[in-house]
């Protein structure tokens, strides 16, 4: 804190980016009413399916990424120290129903690739779907994975 001319306080700021060894960026909070903010680490995202083996199965393969750990109810996919990818069994998981909003996607994510019809193809062969809904088959191609989650692949990064 400091004390500006008018006797008013002020606080002041700051957020700090840093590379981990593993490559990883953190990220230290905003924190306006402490000076030592703790660190956050992205650690992974979670998909709902009814049956997380067979999920984890097919994004390791997709992604080439080892079990990291797994339970009856959860399979976390990653190397130690990096982010992950996690699939938790949900018992009234609802597939969606993407692109009928019935049940909505909730979120997705997107996979840079060199060639899109090599790479559709091999995501096809490991249990991928290819909705009939292309938004823009030449930029992108939205699949859904064996859980029903669409993901898009590209060639635009």
């Amino acid at each position: 804190m400091t004390q500006n001319t008018s006797g008013n306080t002020t606080r002041t700021t700051t957020t700090t980016t840093a590379t981990t060894a593993t490559g990883a960026a953190t990220t230290t909070a905003t924190d306006p009413a402490s000076s030592a903010s703790p660190v956050f680490r992205y650690a992974a995202v979670t998909f709902d399916s009814s049956d997380p083996a067979e999920l984890a199965r097919f994004y390791g393969a997709f992604l080439g990424l080892p079990v990291a750990f797994s339970s009856d109810h959860f399979v976390l996919l990653g190397q130690e120290g990096a982010p992950g990818l996690g699939f938790n069994r949900l018992t009234d998981y609802r597939r969606p129903t993407w692109p009928d909003p019935a049940q909505e996607k909730q979120a997705h994510l997107e996979f840079g690739v060199d060639d899109l019809d090599t790479a559709e193809a091999h995501l096809l062969s490991l249990g991928a779907e290819k909705p009939a809904h292309q938004p823009a088959p030449d930029r992108w191609r939205v699949l859904l994975d064996p859980a029903g989650h669409p993901f898009c692949i590209t060639t635009m990064v």
